[in-house]
Protein backbone atom coordinates (compact mmCIF):
# COMPACT_ATOMS: atom_id res chain seq x y z
CA UNK A 1 0.00 0.00 0.00
CA UNK A 2 2.67 2.49 0.95
CA UNK A 3 4.82 1.70 -2.11
CA UNK A 4 1.31 1.81 -4.58
CA UNK A 5 0.87 5.40 -2.45
CA UNK A 6 3.77 6.67 -3.61
CA UNK A 7 4.34 5.33 -7.11
CA UNK A 8 0.92 6.66 -8.12
CA UNK A 9 1.92 10.09 -6.35
CA UNK A 10 5.64 10.53 -8.05
CA UNK A 11 3.81 9.53 -11.64
CA UNK A 12 1.19 12.44 -10.97
CA UNK A 13 4.39 14.97 -10.45
CA UNK A 14 6.15 13.78 -13.50
CA UNK A 15 3.74 13.72 -15.57
CA UNK A 16 2.56 16.92 -14.46
CA UNK A 17 6.10 18.27 -15.25
CA UNK A 18 5.92 17.11 -18.54
CA UNK A 19 2.84 18.89 -19.96
CA UNK A 20 3.82 22.13 -18.18
CA UNK A 21 7.15 22.06 -19.89
CA UNK A 22 5.27 21.15 -23.56
CA UNK A 23 2.33 23.78 -22.82
CA UNK A 24 4.09 26.70 -21.67
CA UNK A 25 7.12 27.95 -23.74
CA UNK A 26 9.38 31.09 -22.59
CA UNK A 27 7.84 34.42 -23.53
CA UNK A 28 10.09 37.23 -21.67
CA UNK A 29 7.51 39.79 -23.27
CA UNK A 30 4.64 39.27 -21.08
CA UNK A 31 6.48 39.57 -17.88
CA UNK A 32 4.46 42.21 -15.32
CA UNK A 33 6.13 44.62 -12.72
CA UNK A 34 5.23 41.58 -9.83
CA UNK A 35 6.78 38.85 -11.82
CA UNK A 36 10.07 40.31 -11.95
CA UNK A 37 9.42 41.16 -8.14
CA UNK A 38 8.69 37.66 -7.19
CA UNK A 39 11.26 36.16 -9.06
CA UNK A 40 13.73 37.71 -7.19
CA UNK A 41 12.63 38.28 -3.83
CA UNK A 42 9.66 35.59 -3.02
CA UNK A 43 10.29 33.57 -0.07
CA UNK A 44 9.07 29.65 -1.82
CA UNK A 45 6.12 29.76 -3.87
CA UNK A 46 6.53 28.78 -7.45
CA UNK A 47 8.70 31.50 -8.42
CA UNK A 48 12.77 30.57 -8.51
CA UNK A 49 15.48 33.07 -8.07
CA UNK A 50 17.03 35.02 -10.77
CA UNK A 51 21.01 33.44 -10.77
CA UNK A 52 23.00 35.08 -8.55
CA UNK A 53 20.06 36.56 -6.60
CA UNK A 54 19.05 35.23 -3.43
CA UNK A 55 16.94 34.91 -0.35
CA UNK A 56 18.06 34.91 3.38
CA UNK A 57 16.00 35.45 6.80
CA UNK A 58 16.86 34.34 10.80
CA UNK A 59 13.48 34.34 11.87
CA UNK A 60 12.39 33.32 15.41
CA UNK A 61 9.37 31.10 16.27
CA UNK A 62 7.99 30.56 19.60
CA UNK A 63 5.28 27.56 20.39
CA UNK A 64 3.87 27.71 24.29
CA UNK A 65 0.67 25.38 25.45
CA UNK A 66 -1.29 23.76 27.73
CA UNK A 67 -3.38 21.77 25.39
CA UNK A 68 -2.82 19.23 22.89
CA UNK A 69 -4.89 17.86 19.67
CA UNK A 70 -5.16 14.04 20.92
CA UNK A 71 -5.39 11.00 18.16
CA UNK A 72 -9.22 11.71 17.68
CA UNK A 73 -8.25 15.24 17.22
CA UNK A 74 -10.06 16.45 20.55
CA UNK A 75 -8.18 19.08 22.52
CA UNK A 76 -6.98 18.00 25.27
CA UNK A 77 -5.00 19.66 28.65
CA UNK A 78 -1.30 18.84 29.48
CA UNK A 79 1.84 19.61 30.63
CA UNK A 80 2.69 23.40 29.67
CA UNK A 81 5.10 22.57 26.57
CA UNK A 82 7.51 25.55 25.00
CA UNK A 83 8.87 25.38 21.78
CA UNK A 84 11.53 27.48 20.54
CA UNK A 85 13.39 27.70 16.88
CA UNK A 86 15.88 30.02 15.76
CA UNK A 87 16.16 29.40 12.37
CA UNK A 88 17.81 30.42 9.24
CA UNK A 89 16.10 29.87 5.47
CA UNK A 90 18.22 30.35 2.61
CA UNK A 91 17.43 30.33 -1.48
CA UNK A 92 20.02 31.19 -4.05
CA UNK A 93 19.18 31.45 -7.76
CA UNK A 94 22.13 28.65 -9.32
CA UNK A 95 21.02 29.83 -12.90
CA UNK A 96 17.52 30.92 -14.50
CA UNK A 97 15.91 27.51 -13.78
CA UNK A 98 17.51 26.09 -10.82
CA UNK A 99 17.60 27.96 -7.09
CA UNK A 100 19.22 26.48 -4.30
CA UNK A 101 17.11 25.92 -0.86
CA UNK A 102 18.05 24.89 2.71
CA UNK A 103 16.58 25.94 6.04
CA UNK A 104 19.19 24.85 9.27
CA UNK A 105 17.13 25.34 13.01
CA UNK A 106 20.61 25.94 14.59
CA UNK A 107 19.04 26.64 18.34
CA UNK A 108 16.02 24.63 19.13
CA UNK A 109 14.82 25.04 23.02
CA UNK A 110 11.93 22.48 24.27
CA UNK A 111 10.60 23.19 27.87
CA UNK A 112 8.14 20.87 29.65
CA UNK A 113 6.96 22.88 32.71
CA UNK A 114 7.35 21.64 36.72
CA UNK A 115 3.86 20.11 37.44
CA UNK A 116 2.91 21.31 41.57
CA UNK A 117 -0.05 19.89 42.83
CA UNK A 118 -2.21 21.14 45.98
CA UNK A 119 -2.50 21.32 48.48
CA UNK A 120 0.08 18.88 48.87
CA UNK A 121 2.68 20.54 47.14
CA UNK A 122 4.27 17.42 45.55
CA UNK A 123 5.91 18.49 42.47
CA UNK A 124 6.91 16.87 38.89
CA UNK A 125 9.97 18.11 37.96
CA UNK A 126 10.19 19.47 34.94
CA UNK A 127 12.60 19.08 31.72
CA UNK A 128 14.22 21.08 28.88
CA UNK A 129 16.22 20.70 26.19
CA UNK A 130 18.83 22.61 24.12
CA UNK A 131 19.55 21.40 20.42
CA UNK A 132 20.13 21.83 16.75
CA UNK A 133 17.24 20.81 14.59
CA UNK A 134 16.39 18.89 12.10
CA UNK A 135 18.06 20.52 8.33
CA UNK A 136 16.85 20.57 5.00
CA UNK A 137 18.41 21.23 1.79
CA UNK A 138 16.36 21.39 -1.47
CA UNK A 139 16.54 21.85 -5.39
CA UNK A 140 13.93 23.82 -7.30
CA UNK A 141 13.52 23.54 -10.86
CA UNK A 142 11.45 26.48 -12.85
CA UNK A 143 9.23 24.59 -15.07
CA UNK A 144 7.31 27.51 -15.88
CA UNK A 145 9.04 30.86 -16.09
CA UNK A 146 8.94 34.90 -17.53
CA UNK A 147 4.68 34.68 -17.51
CA UNK A 148 2.32 35.35 -15.02
CA UNK A 149 1.79 32.23 -14.45
CA UNK A 150 4.56 29.93 -13.06
CA UNK A 151 5.57 26.36 -11.91
CA UNK A 152 8.17 24.83 -10.44
CA UNK A 153 8.89 21.62 -8.51
CA UNK A 154 11.37 20.89 -6.15
CA UNK A 155 13.05 18.20 -3.49
CA UNK A 156 13.86 18.35 -0.03
CA UNK A 157 16.01 16.65 1.90
CA UNK A 158 15.27 15.98 5.34
CA UNK A 159 18.28 15.45 7.72
CA UNK A 160 18.28 13.97 11.02
CA UNK A 161 20.34 16.53 12.25
CA UNK A 162 18.26 17.21 15.40
CA UNK A 163 18.02 14.99 18.71
CA UNK A 164 15.18 12.33 19.36
CA UNK A 165 15.50 11.94 22.57
CA UNK A 166 16.48 14.48 24.76
CA UNK A 167 16.13 16.09 27.83
CA UNK A 168 16.79 14.00 31.44
CA UNK A 169 13.16 11.93 30.30
CA UNK A 170 14.49 10.97 27.16
CA UNK A 171 11.26 12.51 26.17
CA UNK A 172 12.36 16.13 24.60
CA UNK A 173 12.77 15.77 20.89
CA UNK A 174 14.45 18.80 18.44
CA UNK A 175 14.00 16.31 15.11
CA UNK A 176 12.86 13.01 14.51
CA UNK A 177 15.41 10.67 13.55
CA UNK A 178 14.84 9.77 10.24
CA UNK A 179 15.60 10.86 6.46
CA UNK A 180 12.70 12.24 4.86
CA UNK A 181 12.30 13.19 1.28
CA UNK A 182 9.82 16.15 -0.06
CA UNK A 183 8.48 16.23 -3.45
CA UNK A 184 7.18 19.60 -3.70
CA UNK A 185 4.74 21.27 -7.07
CA UNK A 186 4.06 24.60 -6.66
CA UNK A 187 2.25 27.11 -8.88
CA UNK A 188 1.63 31.26 -8.77
CA UNK A 189 -0.21 34.13 -10.70
CA UNK A 190 0.86 37.49 -9.85
CA UNK A 191 -1.74 40.00 -12.09
CA UNK A 192 0.66 42.50 -14.30
CA UNK A 193 0.32 45.84 -12.80
CA UNK A 194 -1.56 44.98 -9.82
CA UNK A 195 0.54 44.80 -6.51
CA UNK A 196 -1.34 41.08 -6.16
CA UNK A 197 -0.63 37.37 -6.76
CA UNK A 198 -1.34 34.00 -4.98
CA UNK A 199 0.66 30.51 -5.19
CA UNK A 200 -0.47 27.29 -4.08
CA UNK A 201 1.04 23.63 -3.51
CA UNK A 202 1.16 20.00 -3.25
CA UNK A 203 3.73 17.88 -1.92
CA UNK A 204 4.18 14.36 -0.70
CA UNK A 205 6.73 13.45 1.56
CA UNK A 206 8.17 10.23 1.91
CA UNK A 207 8.92 9.55 5.85
CA UNK A 208 11.85 6.75 6.84
CA UNK A 209 12.20 4.81 10.23
CA UNK A 210 8.64 3.38 10.12
CA UNK A 211 6.81 7.16 10.23
CA UNK A 212 3.75 7.67 7.94
CA UNK A 213 3.78 9.72 4.52
CA UNK A 214 2.98 12.73 3.99
CA UNK A 215 0.47 14.82 2.26
CA UNK A 216 1.27 18.61 2.07
CA UNK A 217 -0.96 21.51 0.25
CA UNK A 218 -0.43 25.36 0.71
CA UNK A 219 -2.14 28.35 -0.35
CA UNK A 220 -0.77 31.79 -0.37
CA UNK A 221 -2.29 35.08 -1.15
CA UNK A 222 -0.71 38.36 -0.89
CA UNK A 223 -0.55 42.35 -1.69
CA UNK A 224 1.47 44.76 -1.78
CA UNK A 225 0.82 48.34 -0.90
CA UNK A 226 2.48 51.90 0.51
CA UNK A 227 4.80 52.07 -2.98
CA UNK A 228 5.76 48.33 -2.72
CA UNK A 229 7.47 48.47 1.26
CA UNK A 230 3.94 46.60 2.98
CA UNK A 231 2.89 43.47 2.39
CA UNK A 232 -0.19 41.87 3.67
CA UNK A 233 0.09 37.93 3.56
CA UNK A 234 -2.77 35.07 4.19
CA UNK A 235 -1.44 31.21 4.41
CA UNK A 236 -3.36 28.16 4.64
CA UNK A 237 -1.17 25.64 5.14
CA UNK A 238 -1.86 21.88 5.94
CA UNK A 239 -0.61 18.56 5.82
CA UNK A 240 -2.41 14.93 6.06
CA UNK A 241 -0.91 11.47 7.05
CA UNK A 242 -1.62 8.60 5.30
CA UNK A 243 -1.54 6.58 8.10
CA UNK A 244 1.05 3.67 6.81
CA UNK A 245 3.94 3.56 9.70
CA UNK A 246 4.02 2.03 12.98
CA UNK A 247 6.92 4.41 14.55
CA UNK A 248 5.88 5.81 18.08
CA UNK A 249 4.65 9.02 18.55
CA UNK A 250 7.03 11.72 20.57
CA UNK A 251 6.03 12.83 23.85
CA UNK A 252 6.00 16.78 22.83
CA UNK A 253 4.00 16.40 20.00
CA UNK A 254 6.53 18.79 17.65
CA UNK A 255 7.73 15.50 15.71
CA UNK A 256 4.94 12.78 16.15
CA UNK A 257 4.00 9.76 13.51
CA UNK A 258 0.51 10.76 11.88
CA UNK A 259 0.68 14.29 12.75
CA UNK A 260 -1.88 16.42 11.05
CA UNK A 261 -3.18 20.24 10.99
CA UNK A 262 -4.72 22.56 9.52
CA UNK A 263 -4.11 26.43 9.86
CA UNK A 264 -4.60 29.50 8.56
CA UNK A 265 -2.65 32.96 9.51
CA UNK A 266 -1.78 36.72 8.64
CA UNK A 267 1.87 38.09 8.02
CA UNK A 268 3.20 41.24 7.23
CA UNK A 269 6.14 42.34 5.64
CA UNK A 270 7.83 45.70 5.87
CA UNK A 271 10.47 46.34 3.60
CA UNK A 272 12.92 49.34 4.92
CA UNK A 273 14.82 49.46 1.96
CA UNK A 274 15.65 47.59 -1.24
CA UNK A 275 17.49 44.89 0.51
CA UNK A 276 16.58 44.92 3.78
CA UNK A 277 12.62 43.43 5.80
CA UNK A 278 11.03 42.38 8.82
CA UNK A 279 8.21 40.32 8.90
CA UNK A 280 5.56 39.01 11.10
CA UNK A 281 3.21 36.65 10.95
CA UNK A 282 1.29 33.83 13.20
CA UNK A 283 -0.60 30.46 12.35
CA UNK A 284 -3.63 29.21 14.26
CA UNK A 285 -4.73 25.65 13.91
CA UNK A 286 -8.02 24.75 13.25
CA UNK A 287 -7.73 21.24 12.89
CA UNK A 288 -5.04 19.07 14.65
CA UNK A 289 -3.97 15.30 15.24
CA UNK A 290 -1.26 14.63 17.26
CA UNK A 291 0.15 17.86 17.77
CA UNK A 292 0.69 20.84 20.24
CA UNK A 293 -2.90 23.10 20.08
CA UNK A 294 -1.27 26.22 20.28
CA UNK A 295 -0.59 29.49 18.10
CA UNK A 296 2.76 29.18 16.18
CA UNK A 297 4.55 33.22 16.07
CA UNK A 298 7.27 33.93 14.11
CA UNK A 299 9.27 36.99 13.42
CA UNK A 300 12.02 37.66 10.65
CA UNK A 301 14.47 39.66 9.68
CA UNK A 302 15.78 38.86 5.45
CA UNK A 303 18.52 40.15 3.35
CA UNK A 304 17.57 40.06 -0.47
CA UNK A 305 20.88 39.62 -3.20
CA UNK A 306 20.33 41.52 -5.91
CA UNK A 307 22.58 40.38 -8.53
CA UNK A 308 24.13 43.47 -10.58
CA UNK A 309 22.71 44.55 -13.84
CA UNK A 310 25.10 43.88 -17.17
Amino acid sequence: MKCRMRFLLTSFFFLSTLWASYAFSEDTTRIGMNQRVFATYREEGGWTQLRGAGFFRLAQNILSTNQFFARDTKVIDITTTSVYISSIYAEYGLSERFTALAYFPFFMRVVLNEVQFQPSNQRIAGDALNSVGDMMLGLKYGIVRNRPFVLSASLWLGLPTGNPEGGETRLLQSGDGELNQLLKLEAGYSWSNTPLYITGGIGLNNRTEDFSDELHLDFEIGYTFLKEQLTGILKLSSIFSFFNGEALSAGNGIFANNTEFVSLGPQLIYQFSPRWGLDVGAAFAVYGRNILATPNYSLGLFYKLIPARK
